[in-house]
């Protein structure tokens, strides 16, 4: 298996460690998606693929309503993307994507954290080249044939498609089938996966390192204080790094 596999193996047991945490992060998602391409999910690709992400971690379907008219209410700020980049202790590269309607407060509290734990904020573009970016989906496996789907989704980009299994929304095992492909061959293959009638249980977007470095269980802990410190905060949306997580 690639690094896309083993990327999400490691990170599969590492889900959003609240449902109000992960409903906040999608709230935001869809602020930055309606300002972007309006309210309708017919028309707007990126509010469609908002939408399954919610359904996925269970997200009432009226929270997600209501998100939506609050987000076409023209008093709502929007959100900017901002990436942070630094190290934190060991050499263990860190990588920080942030929704922030504030940047001053976001900035402070992003180096706070860094400082805290003695790691190092960065500038932009001291570690963003060490993280592949990427786009990923996850589909339904049922009555899917592997092989005769990679074929097909070759010239759309696709570098690594593999079936795993998932829990549904009933807490059942579900076989599902995750694609991984450059960032820039999202739209193409969301487009086919429509036109096809698959079912996309979630999709989104993830950095992968290229490189990763095994550290003691010691240096580890180390590196989790940095990395708890920013997941708690409220402006932070995803967080890679370069430790190696892999189970031996």
């Amino acid at each position: 298996m690639g690094r896309a596999f083993e990327f999400r193996k490691a990170r599969k047991m590492k889900r959003w460690s609240a449902m109000s945490k992960a409903f906040t992060r999608i709230g935001k998602d869809i602020v930055m998606a309606v300002k972007e391409g309006g309210p309708d999910p017919d028309s707007n690709s990126r509010l469609r693929a908002v939408i399954q992400n919610a359904k996925s971690v269970n997200m009432p379907k009226d929270n997600v309503e209501r998100a939506i008219k609050r987000a076409s209410d023209k008093s709502q700020g929007d959100y900017k993307e901002v990436i942070f980049e630094g190290y934190a202790q060991h050499g263990i590269a860190v990588l920080i994507e942030t929704a922030t309607d504030n940047n001053t407060r976001t900035v402070a509290n992003v180096r706070a954290a860094f400082n805290k734990t003695d790691g190092n904020l960065g500038t932009s573009g001291s570690v963003v080249f060490m993280f592949d970016h990427t786009c990923n989906f996850k589909i339904k496996g049922d009555n899917l044939d592997l092989e005769e789907l990679e074929l097909e989704l070759i010239d759309f980009g696709v570098e690594e498609i593999f079936e795993d299994t998932d829990e549904n929304e009933q807490g059942e095992t579900q076989k599902v089938i995750m694609i991984y492909a450059p960032f820039e061959s999202f739209g193409n293959i969301q487009g086919y996966l429509e036109a096809n009638n698959i079912e996309i249980i979630s999709s989104g977007f993830e950095r992968i390192p290229q490189v990763t470095k095994k550290l003691t269980p010691e240096q580890q802990e180390d590196v989790e204080k940095l990395l708890e410190k920013l997941d708690d905060d409220d402006d932070v949306q995803n967080v890679y790094h370069t430790m190696d997580e892999s189970e031996d």
